[in-house]
């Protein structure tokens, strides 16, 4: 038997040192071995995280799914008789007081609004008559059952209204928000004076019948300097509350993310 000459045996001890080595290097980038730092910073804290204790289910929200307690808001104060009969007399917006006036002793009636899933809010078609009476009462749309069944009773236990401002009968939509995140929605009347701006039609617009024509929307109705004047006298002083529901609202709505789709 021949004897393998000592290059090929120096060679093969190379290989297998190399791929040995080459499988050490491997097992420890990968985790399976853990080398032991040679310097050790002693400006590194290390922390040991432990588990965290397990809480009792009994001790948890079950709307929240943890210990924190669900936010609420007490209802509003009803309207005052000062308010009712500033609603009773001002005309101007389709009366906007009476209207405001109306959704806050509705509010007011309903109790305390808790976070969960009775909050949301519902929105009604409201028919007032002449002498106050509340004639009809629509569900225009909702998105909570018990804001809606709330809301209801309170009209049906709601006091006697004031007769109308305008001696006529009174519609209008309102909306009512059961939620402990709602803000306060007090009407602000220093614009109330000014014209209503006419609602939108597509000039082009064409019924495929009649001769084609480009329509022009009418221009917004002026009030003559006489007229204007008489309105005026029945504006109120803006409260505090109004300006900062009104500053809120403006926030809400220029603050939206549809709006900064660019950013």
């Amino acid at each position: 038997m021949k004897k393998k000459p000592p290059r090929l045996l120096f060679a093969l001890w190379l290989s297998i040192a190399v791929h040995l080595g080459l499988i050490l290097w491997w097992a420890t980038y990968e985790g399976f071995i853990f080398a032991k730092p040679k310097d050790v910073n002693l400006n590194i804290i290390e922390v040991r995280l432990e588990d965290p204790i397990a809480k009792n289910s009994n001790d948890l929200n079950p709307i929240l799914g943890s210990d924190k307690q669900p936010a609420s808001l007490a209802a509003p104060s009803a309207p005052t008789s000062e308010e009712w009969a500033f609603a009773s007399k001002y005309t101007l917006k389709n009366s906007k007081g009476y209207r405001h006036s109306f959704g806050q002793q509705v509010r007011s009636l309903m109790g305390a609004a808790v976070e969960g899933p009775d909050q949301g809010q519902v929105r009604f078609r409201i028919e007032i008559a002449p002498n106050g009476t509340l004639v009809k009462v629509e569900t225009l749309w909702k998105t909570s059952d018990k804001a809606e069944q709330l809301a209801r009773r309170a009209m049906k236990s709601m006091p006697a209204l004031p007769p109308t401002p305008t001696g006529k009968s009174l519609i209008f939509e309102r909306t009512i928000s059961f939620t402990p995140f709602a803000t306060d929605d007090a009407p602000v009347y220093r614009d109330d004076c000014l014209p209503d701006t006419p609602a939108f039609s597509n000039p082009f617009a064409w019924d495929g019948k009649s001769s084609q024509e480009i329509k022009k929307n009418k221009p917004a109705e002026k009030l003559s300097p006489e007229a204007l004047a008489e309105c005026l006298k029945q504006l109120p002083q803006d409260s505090i509350d109004g300006i900062t529901a009104e500053a809120q609202r403006q926030l809400d709505i220029w603050s939206s993310g549809k709006l900064n789709q660019r950013k």
